[in-house]
């Protein structure tokens, strides 16, 4: 299809796939986040916003889980499908990774669940806030395995290569490799700012029409507060990647900063905008800051780092799109940081849910964190070509034997698929979110049919079925 190889079209199609289902989890953990402060808080000022609030977001939650969940299974089956000399050189490392996120935050999600989700009225609030913390804490323990498998595959340690395959020598070596924590920390910040930026558009969106009530305004408010906080420091947790990524993976660097060469005695210029020509090795119409790169990855102005013509041709990354993804990624950054900085002046003035270009541009945003999240992705992703583990097994040796038209029939499937299901459940969860919160929940404890009177809570199991409670 269109001239493209199988390996280039399974990489396409693992591509597609894997952005559904980062978008759909790193809603889910800050959402579940959210949703533990909101009901902690609740507990503790007994604000009935806070509870309102919780109900709200619990259902657009419960919608979200559902698409994470089903985007996430694909996943699973292209190791072994597409991928399959990766998975037998290096499964016994992926494989037990993977094993571990459902042994332990798959299993405590679905314990905790079920109780989150329909258990407000049914046990007590101690225990219902429980179930909410616990699924949160299994969110995290989820990127966890997730992100320890993946950075593996960027700085790869504790391994050896026996027969041709992968067998691990030192577990913690495995999972605590250089970029882990790094990557954790920036993943995981990402979700709660892509979490902060959509919630704010939610309030934003419905203060612009008119629909102001303390629930509304209390959602923009944590969320401008979770904003101002955060982008900050995504900033330095970035900063900090970066200078681990340049140490194990520099040529990703290089093709992030669109470097080809250095120049004795001179620093090395950032490149703010520029098209980065492979061919001719060099990045033309470009504008940049000079020895501004070198200040910021060797902490000197004449510093240089290795370049692009340092490496052989077939061992550096697609320059073009690693450059330009790294360039939304950071711009979508600094306007986060820029209107986390602009509702903490309204804030200080008293006009942060006064109409305005304010509450435009916070709606705008809603999806920025999104954004700027799957940019990041595909940065360091397509940076780490052309290694599927990084230095030692590269990706046209990791592909399965299928035929281009397979690779392209199965590639359109996915994409009808994907757009149909997911089209259908993103407009869902929207409308919800269009629909705005409402007040007068019950409060745990009392039936929905009469909020006076105390709802029954069977003493044994069984007693909960009619017709049983004489057993």
């Amino acid at each position: 299809m269109f001239g493209l190889t199988a390996l280039e079209l399974a990489r396409i199609q693992f591509g597609f796939t894997i952005s559904f289902h980062i978008v759909y989890p790193a809603i889910t953990i800050g959402l579940a986040s959210y949703l533990a402060v909101l009901e902690i808080l609740w507990l503790w000022r007994k604000d009935p916003v806070y509870r309102d609030l919780y109900h709200f977001w619990s259902k657009i939650f419960a919608v979200n889980f559902a698409m994470g969940v089903v985007s996430g299974l694909v996943m699973a089956y292209q190791f072994g499908t597409n991928w399959s000399y990766f998975s037998a050189f290096a499964g016994s490392i992926t494989g037990p990774l993977l094993a571990y996120e459902v042994l332990t935050a798959f299993f405590l999600e679905a314990g905790f669940l079920g109780v989150m989700l329909f258990g407000w009225n049914r046990v007590g609030p101690g225990l219902h806030c429980l179930a909410t913390v616990m699924v949160a804490i299994g969110t995290m323990i989820s990127a966890t395995w997730i992100l320890a498998s993946n950075s593996w595959m960027h700085t790869p340690q504790g391994y050896e290569i026996v027969n041709g395959v992968v067998v691990p020598v030192d577990w913690l070596a495995v999972i605590f490799n250089p970029s882990f924590p790094y990557r954790l920390a920036h993943m995981v910040t990402a979700a709660y700012l892509s979490t902060a930026l959509f919630v704010g558009a939610a309030g934003a969106w419905h203060l612009l029409r008119g629909n102001d009530n303390a629930m509304v305004r209390r959602m923009l408010s944590m969320a401008m507060w979770m904003l101002l906080a955060v982008a900050p420091l995504q900033v330095a947790i970035g900063d900090q990647h970066g200078l681990n990524t340049l140490k194990h993976q520099p040529a990703k660097i290089a093709a992030m900063e669109g470097h080809w060469q250095n120049t004795p005695g001179e620093g090395v210029p950032l490149v703010l905008f520029g098209w980065p020509d492979a061919k001719a090795e060099t990045t033309r119409w470009k504008v940049e800051i000079p020895n501004l790169s070198s200040l910021i990855l060797t902490h000197s102005l004449k510093g240089q780092y290795p370049a692009l013509k340092d490496f052989a041709p077939e061992d550096r990354p697609p320059v073009a799109v690693v450059f330009w993804t790294f360039r939304i990624m950071v711009g979508l950054g600094m306007l986060m940081v820029t209107l986390g900085l602009w509702a903490a002046w309204r804030r200080w003035r008293g006009r942060l849910y006064d109409r305005g270009l304010f509450l435009r541009f916070a709606t705008v945003m809603g999806p920025a964190g999104l954004i700027a999240l799957l940019a990041g992705w595909y940065t360091t992703e397509i940076g780490r070509q052309p290694w599927v583990v990084n230095g030692v097994m590269r990706t046209r040796d990791a592909v399965s034997g299928h035929s281009a038209l397979t690779m392209s029939v199965t590639l359109l499937v996915f994409v009808v698929t994907y757009l149909a299901v997911f089209g259908v459940g993103t407009r869902y969860m929207l409308r919800l979110v269009g629909k705005g919160p409402e007040a007068g929940e019950p409060d745990p404890g009392t039936d929905a049919a009469d909020h006076g009177a105390p709802a029954p809570r069977p003493a044994r199991p069984l007693s909960a079925a009619p017709g049983l409670k004489e057993i």
